[in-house]
């Protein structure tokens, strides 16, 4: 299976499956999901995350229910 982009209402309802919330690296820029348990990580809205997806220039990527932040493909 390839990764392929994904919408983040697909993103939504996969970390809803799996029980994980989208995340900030601490002190950083960096966005990622997270179960909450991660002291480095702090949880962080939905609203939160898309913004500093928009900002950094990412999509999620997902295979199957794995999913993956990295930067958007050229168009």
């Amino acid at each position: 299976m390839s990764m392929e982009v994904i919408t983040i209402a697909r993103a939504q309802q996969i970390a809803k499956n799996q029980g994980i919330v989208p995340g900030r690296v601490k002190g950083t820029e960096g966005v990622q999901f997270t179960k909450g348990n991660n002291p480095r990580i702090e949880p962080i809205s939905w609203e939160e995350f898309i913004a500093a997806l928009e900002k950094r220039n990412l999509a999620i990527f997902a295979t199957g229910s794995w999913m993956k932040i990295m930067n958007k493909p050229s168009e």
